[in-house]
Protein backbone atom coordinates (compact mmCIF):
# COMPACT_ATOMS: atom_id res chain seq x y z
CA UNK A 1 0.00 0.00 0.00
CA UNK A 2 2.39 3.07 -1.19
CA UNK A 3 1.11 6.37 -0.54
CA UNK A 4 0.39 8.40 -3.80
CA UNK A 5 -0.99 11.40 -2.61
CA UNK A 6 -0.86 13.95 0.75
CA UNK A 7 -3.76 16.42 0.59
CA UNK A 8 -4.35 19.44 3.48
CA UNK A 9 -7.19 21.09 4.30
CA UNK A 10 -7.81 23.98 5.89
CA UNK A 11 -11.08 26.58 6.12
CA UNK A 12 -10.22 30.40 7.29
CA UNK A 13 -13.05 30.63 9.27
CA UNK A 14 -11.89 27.65 11.73
CA UNK A 15 -8.32 29.22 11.62
CA UNK A 16 -6.03 27.16 13.84
CA UNK A 17 -7.52 23.51 12.36
CA UNK A 18 -5.75 21.53 9.55
CA UNK A 19 -6.46 18.39 8.48
CA UNK A 20 -4.10 15.52 6.45
CA UNK A 21 -5.25 13.18 3.93
CA UNK A 22 -3.16 10.58 2.94
CA UNK A 23 -4.13 8.82 -0.06
CA UNK A 24 -2.95 5.22 -1.47
CA UNK A 25 -2.28 3.08 -4.28
CA UNK A 26 -5.01 0.78 -3.53
CA UNK A 27 -8.05 3.99 -3.10
CA UNK A 28 -7.69 4.01 0.72
CA UNK A 29 -7.77 7.07 2.16
CA UNK A 30 -6.59 7.88 6.15
CA UNK A 31 -7.62 10.95 7.79
CA UNK A 32 -5.41 12.98 10.29
CA UNK A 33 -5.84 16.23 12.10
CA UNK A 34 -3.59 18.97 14.35
CA UNK A 35 -4.31 22.27 15.67
CA UNK A 36 -2.64 25.76 16.16
CA UNK A 37 -0.59 27.56 13.01
CA UNK A 38 -2.94 25.56 10.32
CA UNK A 39 -0.69 27.84 7.51
CA UNK A 40 2.40 27.39 8.83
CA UNK A 41 1.88 23.11 9.19
CA UNK A 42 0.37 22.90 5.73
CA UNK A 43 3.68 24.63 4.30
CA UNK A 44 5.62 22.34 6.52
CA UNK A 45 3.84 18.95 5.50
CA UNK A 46 4.08 19.92 1.70
CA UNK A 47 7.54 20.97 1.65
CA UNK A 48 9.64 18.40 3.86
CA UNK A 49 6.80 15.94 4.61
CA UNK A 50 5.57 15.13 1.81
CA UNK A 51 8.97 14.47 -0.06
CA UNK A 52 9.96 12.08 2.89
CA UNK A 53 6.68 9.84 2.40
CA UNK A 54 5.57 10.11 -1.18
CA UNK A 55 5.87 6.30 -2.90
CA UNK A 56 6.46 4.84 0.68
CA UNK A 57 4.93 2.21 2.10
CA UNK A 58 1.73 3.59 4.49
CA UNK A 59 1.96 0.81 6.51
CA UNK A 60 5.26 1.54 7.86
CA UNK A 61 4.21 3.80 10.79
CA UNK A 62 6.55 3.75 13.43
CA UNK A 63 9.40 3.98 10.86
CA UNK A 64 7.70 7.10 9.48
CA UNK A 65 7.24 8.68 12.71
CA UNK A 66 10.52 7.91 13.83
CA UNK A 67 11.75 9.78 10.61
CA UNK A 68 9.42 12.78 11.05
CA UNK A 69 9.34 12.69 14.81
CA UNK A 70 13.07 12.70 15.03
CA UNK A 71 14.56 14.40 12.62
CA UNK A 72 17.29 16.87 13.22
CA UNK A 73 14.71 19.79 14.79
CA UNK A 74 12.12 19.59 16.56
CA UNK A 75 12.15 16.66 17.98
CA UNK A 76 11.66 17.69 21.34
CA UNK A 77 8.78 20.36 21.31
CA UNK A 78 5.30 20.65 19.91
CA UNK A 79 6.35 22.86 17.42
CA UNK A 80 5.33 22.77 13.70
CA UNK A 81 7.32 19.75 12.80
CA UNK A 82 5.89 17.81 15.88
CA UNK A 83 2.38 18.73 14.57
CA UNK A 84 2.90 17.77 11.63
CA UNK A 85 4.02 14.46 12.36
CA UNK A 86 1.22 14.03 14.94
CA UNK A 87 -1.64 14.93 12.17
CA UNK A 88 0.30 12.58 9.27
CA UNK A 89 1.05 9.51 12.05
CA UNK A 90 -2.80 10.07 12.77
CA UNK A 91 -3.93 9.48 9.34
CA UNK A 92 -2.03 6.78 8.72
CA UNK A 93 -3.06 4.30 11.62
CA UNK A 94 -6.65 5.70 10.15
CA UNK A 95 -4.99 4.18 7.21
CA UNK A 96 -4.07 0.90 8.86
CA UNK A 97 -7.12 0.62 10.40
CA UNK A 98 -9.21 0.62 7.18
CA UNK A 99 -7.04 -1.77 5.25
CA UNK A 100 -7.70 -4.13 8.05
CA UNK A 101 -11.48 -3.23 8.53
CA UNK A 102 -10.77 -3.07 12.27
CA UNK A 103 -11.51 0.01 14.26
CA UNK A 104 -8.67 1.61 15.83
CA UNK A 105 -8.55 0.55 19.25
CA UNK A 106 -8.21 -2.72 18.25
CA UNK A 107 -5.15 -2.14 16.66
CA UNK A 108 -4.29 -1.00 19.99
CA UNK A 109 -5.23 -3.82 21.68
CA UNK A 110 -8.51 -4.00 21.90
CA UNK A 111 -11.21 -2.73 24.41
CA UNK A 112 -9.81 -2.17 28.13
CA UNK A 113 -13.14 -0.46 28.69
CA UNK A 114 -16.66 -0.65 27.19
CA UNK A 115 -17.38 2.99 27.73
CA UNK A 116 -14.85 6.34 28.57
CA UNK A 117 -16.26 8.58 31.18
CA UNK A 118 -16.16 12.33 29.37
CA UNK A 119 -15.82 15.38 31.71
CA UNK A 120 -16.84 18.65 30.15
CA UNK A 121 -14.42 21.74 29.26
CA UNK A 122 -16.34 24.59 30.03
CA UNK A 123 -14.94 26.54 26.59
CA UNK A 124 -18.10 28.50 25.06
CA UNK A 125 -19.74 28.38 21.38
CA UNK A 126 -16.39 30.69 19.68
CA UNK A 127 -13.79 29.23 21.69
CA UNK A 128 -10.46 28.40 19.45
CA UNK A 129 -12.87 29.02 16.50
CA UNK A 130 -10.84 32.34 15.48
CA UNK A 131 -7.38 32.93 14.98
CA UNK A 132 -6.99 34.44 18.68
CA UNK A 133 -8.11 32.39 21.78
CA UNK A 134 -11.21 33.74 23.28
CA UNK A 135 -9.98 32.61 26.37
CA UNK A 136 -9.73 35.00 29.11
CA UNK A 137 -12.88 36.98 30.27
CA UNK A 138 -13.75 38.75 33.01
CA UNK A 139 -16.37 38.33 35.48
CA UNK A 140 -19.09 40.85 34.59
CA UNK A 141 -18.28 41.04 31.00
CA UNK A 142 -20.79 39.45 28.76
CA UNK A 143 -24.14 37.11 29.61
CA UNK A 144 -24.29 33.88 28.26
CA UNK A 145 -25.27 33.31 24.63
CA UNK A 146 -27.25 30.45 24.51
CA UNK A 147 -27.49 27.21 26.42
CA UNK A 148 -23.81 25.90 25.62
CA UNK A 149 -21.87 28.72 26.21
CA UNK A 150 -20.59 27.50 29.29
CA UNK A 151 -17.26 29.99 29.41
CA UNK A 152 -19.06 32.89 29.76
CA UNK A 153 -21.69 30.68 32.44
CA UNK A 154 -18.94 29.69 34.77
CA UNK A 155 -18.24 33.15 35.68
CA UNK A 156 -21.68 34.62 35.60
CA UNK A 157 -23.82 31.67 36.59
CA UNK A 158 -21.51 28.61 37.45
CA UNK A 159 -24.46 26.93 40.09
CA UNK A 160 -26.79 26.84 37.18
CA UNK A 161 -24.15 25.43 34.81
CA UNK A 162 -22.78 22.71 37.29
CA UNK A 163 -26.63 21.61 37.71
CA UNK A 164 -27.24 21.38 34.01
CA UNK A 165 -23.76 19.44 33.36
CA UNK A 166 -25.03 17.39 36.16
CA UNK A 167 -28.49 16.83 34.43
CA UNK A 168 -26.28 15.65 31.28
CA UNK A 169 -25.21 13.00 32.93
CA UNK A 170 -21.73 14.39 33.90
CA UNK A 171 -19.73 13.89 36.89
CA UNK A 172 -16.42 16.12 36.25
CA UNK A 173 -16.38 19.79 34.66
CA UNK A 174 -13.25 22.35 33.88
CA UNK A 175 -13.24 25.45 34.81
CA UNK A 176 -10.44 28.54 34.16
CA UNK A 177 -11.90 31.60 36.37
CA UNK A 178 -8.20 32.50 37.45
CA UNK A 179 -6.76 33.48 33.92
CA UNK A 180 -8.11 36.52 33.44
CA UNK A 181 -6.15 37.82 36.91
CA UNK A 182 -2.89 37.21 35.47
CA UNK A 183 -2.63 39.61 32.70
CA UNK A 184 -2.23 42.59 35.46
CA UNK A 185 1.32 41.24 36.67
CA UNK A 186 2.16 38.77 33.90
CA UNK A 187 1.79 36.27 36.15
CA UNK A 188 3.93 36.92 38.79
CA UNK A 189 1.70 38.53 42.05
CA UNK A 190 -1.99 37.84 42.62
CA UNK A 191 -3.23 39.61 45.84
CA UNK A 192 -5.45 38.07 48.57
CA UNK A 193 -8.46 40.08 47.30
CA UNK A 194 -8.18 39.25 43.41
CA UNK A 195 -7.85 35.17 45.33
CA UNK A 196 -11.08 35.49 46.77
CA UNK A 197 -12.79 36.79 43.79
CA UNK A 198 -10.69 33.85 41.35
CA UNK A 199 -12.08 31.12 43.26
CA UNK A 200 -15.87 32.60 43.84
CA UNK A 201 -17.01 30.14 40.70
CA UNK A 202 -15.43 27.32 42.49
CA UNK A 203 -17.20 27.74 46.04
CA UNK A 204 -20.68 28.47 44.19
CA UNK A 205 -20.64 25.35 42.58
CA UNK A 206 -19.54 23.30 45.83
CA UNK A 207 -22.83 25.19 47.42
CA UNK A 208 -25.04 24.44 45.00
CA UNK A 209 -24.40 20.92 43.70
CA UNK A 210 -21.82 19.67 46.93
CA UNK A 211 -19.73 16.66 45.75
CA UNK A 212 -21.93 15.59 42.68
CA UNK A 213 -19.58 16.97 40.22
CA UNK A 214 -15.75 16.27 40.13
CA UNK A 215 -14.29 20.29 39.88
CA UNK A 216 -11.07 20.64 37.92
CA UNK A 217 -9.21 24.04 37.99
CA UNK A 218 -7.38 24.58 34.68
CA UNK A 219 -4.18 27.39 35.01
CA UNK A 220 -3.06 27.63 31.57
CA UNK A 221 0.51 27.99 32.68
CA UNK A 222 0.09 31.51 33.24
CA UNK A 223 0.89 31.62 36.87
CA UNK A 224 5.00 31.44 38.83
CA UNK A 225 5.72 29.43 41.06
CA UNK A 226 4.85 31.32 44.36
CA UNK A 227 1.35 32.49 42.87
CA UNK A 228 0.14 29.74 41.56
CA UNK A 229 0.97 28.16 45.29
CA UNK A 230 -1.31 31.40 47.03
CA UNK A 231 -4.22 30.67 44.51
CA UNK A 232 -4.10 26.43 45.82
CA UNK A 233 -4.37 27.06 49.62
CA UNK A 234 -8.04 28.23 49.47
CA UNK A 235 -8.44 25.33 46.73
CA UNK A 236 -7.46 22.61 48.72
CA UNK A 237 -10.65 23.49 51.18
CA UNK A 238 -12.76 23.02 47.75
CA UNK A 239 -11.91 19.98 47.11
CA UNK A 240 -10.43 20.15 43.49
CA UNK A 241 -9.79 17.25 41.68
CA UNK A 242 -7.01 18.11 39.98
CA UNK A 243 -4.70 21.54 39.30
CA UNK A 244 -3.78 21.48 35.65
CA UNK A 245 -0.79 22.88 34.37
CA UNK A 246 -0.22 25.44 37.20
CA UNK A 247 2.99 26.92 36.26
CA UNK A 248 4.85 26.86 32.69
CA UNK A 249 5.94 22.98 32.06
CA UNK A 250 9.33 23.53 31.25
CA UNK A 251 10.72 22.41 34.90
CA UNK A 252 9.68 19.15 36.04
CA UNK A 253 11.61 20.17 39.25
CA UNK A 254 9.19 23.40 40.25
CA UNK A 255 6.29 21.38 39.42
CA UNK A 256 7.40 18.99 41.53
CA UNK A 257 7.64 21.65 44.03
CA UNK A 258 4.50 23.10 43.35
CA UNK A 259 2.86 19.68 44.21
CA UNK A 260 4.46 18.98 47.14
CA UNK A 261 3.26 22.34 48.71
CA UNK A 262 0.46 23.08 46.65
CA UNK A 263 -1.37 19.76 48.55
CA UNK A 264 -3.33 19.56 44.95
CA UNK A 265 -3.12 16.81 42.61
CA UNK A 266 -0.99 17.95 39.26
CA UNK A 267 -2.55 17.13 36.00
CA UNK A 268 -0.29 17.80 32.87
CA UNK A 269 0.48 18.24 29.93
CA UNK A 270 -1.14 19.24 26.39
CA UNK A 271 1.92 21.29 26.22
CA UNK A 272 4.57 18.66 26.20
CA UNK A 273 5.60 16.41 23.46
CA UNK A 274 7.14 13.33 22.73
CA UNK A 275 8.15 10.36 25.43
CA UNK A 276 11.20 12.24 26.50
CA UNK A 277 9.12 15.20 28.52
CA UNK A 278 6.54 13.12 30.07
CA UNK A 279 9.68 10.65 31.24
CA UNK A 280 11.29 14.11 33.00
CA UNK A 281 8.08 14.76 34.46
CA UNK A 282 7.08 12.12 35.81
CA UNK A 283 10.62 11.08 37.09
CA UNK A 284 10.76 14.24 39.04
CA UNK A 285 7.35 12.98 40.28
CA UNK A 286 5.76 16.14 39.65
CA UNK A 287 2.17 14.34 38.07
CA UNK A 288 -0.78 12.82 39.67
CA UNK A 289 -2.43 12.72 35.81
CA UNK A 290 -1.22 12.36 32.36
CA UNK A 291 -3.09 14.34 29.78
CA UNK A 292 -1.56 14.38 26.14
CA UNK A 293 -3.00 16.04 22.87
CA UNK A 294 -2.27 13.55 20.04
CA UNK A 295 -1.89 15.89 17.59
CA UNK A 296 0.79 17.68 19.59
CA UNK A 297 2.38 15.33 21.29
CA UNK A 298 3.89 13.20 18.23
CA UNK A 299 0.69 11.24 17.25
CA UNK A 300 -0.91 7.89 18.15
CA UNK A 301 2.44 6.28 17.96
CA UNK A 302 3.86 8.55 20.28
CA UNK A 303 1.11 8.93 22.37
CA UNK A 304 0.74 4.77 22.83
CA UNK A 305 4.32 5.19 24.54
CA UNK A 306 3.34 7.64 26.89
CA UNK A 307 0.49 5.93 28.04
CA UNK A 308 2.46 3.03 28.80
CA UNK A 309 5.24 5.17 30.12
CA UNK A 310 2.41 6.74 32.96
CA UNK A 311 1.00 3.04 33.66
CA UNK A 312 4.62 2.11 34.25
CA UNK A 313 4.39 5.08 36.89
CA UNK A 314 1.04 3.85 38.07
CA UNK A 315 -0.18 7.33 36.63
CA UNK A 316 -3.75 7.46 35.08
CA UNK A 317 -4.32 8.81 31.30
CA UNK A 318 -7.28 11.89 30.34
CA UNK A 319 -6.10 12.73 26.66
CA UNK A 320 -7.07 16.16 25.38
CA UNK A 321 -9.52 17.50 23.18
CA UNK A 322 -10.12 21.48 23.06
CA UNK A 323 -9.10 21.00 19.58
CA UNK A 324 -11.07 19.66 16.53
CA UNK A 325 -13.28 16.20 16.22
CA UNK A 326 -10.75 14.06 14.36
CA UNK A 327 -8.25 13.69 17.55
CA UNK A 328 -11.19 13.59 19.57
CA UNK A 329 -12.16 10.27 17.67
CA UNK A 330 -8.11 9.37 17.89
CA UNK A 331 -7.72 9.88 21.72
CA UNK A 332 -10.71 8.19 22.21
CA UNK A 333 -9.70 5.21 20.30
CA UNK A 334 -6.58 5.33 22.73
CA UNK A 335 -8.43 5.83 25.64
CA UNK A 336 -10.74 3.12 25.19
CA UNK A 337 -7.76 0.52 24.78
CA UNK A 338 -5.05 2.08 27.36
CA UNK A 339 -6.15 0.24 30.98
CA UNK A 340 -5.44 3.82 32.79
CA UNK A 341 -6.93 6.19 31.25
CA UNK A 342 -9.77 7.53 33.29
CA UNK A 343 -11.16 10.35 31.69
CA UNK A 344 -11.48 11.74 27.97
CA UNK A 345 -12.31 15.52 27.48
CA UNK A 346 -14.89 16.69 25.36
CA UNK A 347 -16.64 20.29 25.26
CA UNK A 348 -20.40 19.90 24.69
CA UNK A 349 -20.69 23.21 23.05
CA UNK A 350 -18.32 22.17 20.17
CA UNK A 351 -20.10 18.63 20.17
CA UNK A 352 -23.63 20.24 19.86
CA UNK A 353 -21.90 22.88 17.29
CA UNK A 354 -19.11 23.59 15.16
CA UNK A 355 -17.62 19.29 14.89
CA UNK A 356 -20.84 18.41 13.41
CA UNK A 357 -20.53 20.07 10.66
CA UNK A 358 -16.57 19.03 9.90
CA UNK A 359 -17.20 15.34 9.96
CA UNK A 360 -19.29 12.59 8.85
CA UNK A 361 -19.28 10.57 12.53
CA UNK A 362 -18.70 11.91 16.29
CA UNK A 363 -18.51 9.74 18.80
CA UNK A 364 -21.75 9.04 20.82
CA UNK A 365 -22.06 10.86 24.13
CA UNK A 366 -24.85 9.12 26.71
CA UNK A 367 -25.35 10.52 30.35
CA UNK A 368 -21.59 11.91 30.97
CA UNK A 369 -20.38 8.33 28.89
CA UNK A 370 -18.40 7.73 25.38
CA UNK A 371 -19.33 4.74 23.54
CA UNK A 372 -16.26 2.93 21.29
CA UNK A 373 -16.60 4.37 17.80
CA UNK A 374 -17.74 2.01 14.79
CA UNK A 375 -16.68 1.52 11.65
CA UNK A 376 -12.93 0.71 10.77
CA UNK A 377 -10.07 2.64 11.36
CA UNK A 378 -11.16 6.09 13.54
CA UNK A 379 -14.41 6.01 12.06
CA UNK A 380 -14.77 9.38 10.65
CA UNK A 381 -13.95 11.16 7.56
CA UNK A 382 -14.24 14.57 6.41
CA UNK A 383 -17.72 16.02 5.39
CA UNK A 384 -18.62 17.19 2.51
CA UNK A 385 -20.50 20.26 3.88
CA UNK A 386 -16.88 21.13 4.64
CA UNK A 387 -15.31 20.10 1.45
CA UNK A 388 -18.10 22.71 -0.04
CA UNK A 389 -17.45 25.71 2.58
CA UNK A 390 -16.60 28.71 0.17
CA UNK A 391 -13.74 29.53 2.41
CA UNK A 392 -11.56 25.94 1.95
CA UNK A 393 -7.94 26.05 1.16
CA UNK A 394 -7.06 22.28 -0.03
CA UNK A 395 -3.49 21.79 -1.19
CA UNK A 396 -1.86 18.70 -2.77
CA UNK A 397 1.88 17.20 -3.04
CA UNK A 398 1.90 14.03 -5.21
CA UNK A 399 -0.43 12.59 -8.12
Amino acid sequence: MKITRIETTRVKSLANLLWVEIHTDEGLVGLGETFRGAEAVEAYIHSVSAPLLLGKDAGQIERHNRTLLRGYLGFNGSGVETRAASAIDIALWDLLGKSLNQPLYQLLGGLCHDRMRAYNTCAGVSFNSQGEQRRVIAQGDSKPSGRYDDQVAFLECPDELAQSLIEEGFSAMKIWPVDSFAAASGGQFISSADIKKAIAPFEKIRRAVGDRIELMCEFHSLWNTSSALAIARPLRELDIFWAEDPIKMDSPQALADYRRLSGLPVCGSETLAATSNFRDHLAADALDYVMLDLSWCGGITEAKKIAALAEAYQKPIAPHDCTGPVVLMASLHLGLSSPNAIFQEVVRAYLAGFYGDLVTTLPTLEKGWLSPPQGPGLGTALSDALRARPDVVVRRSGR
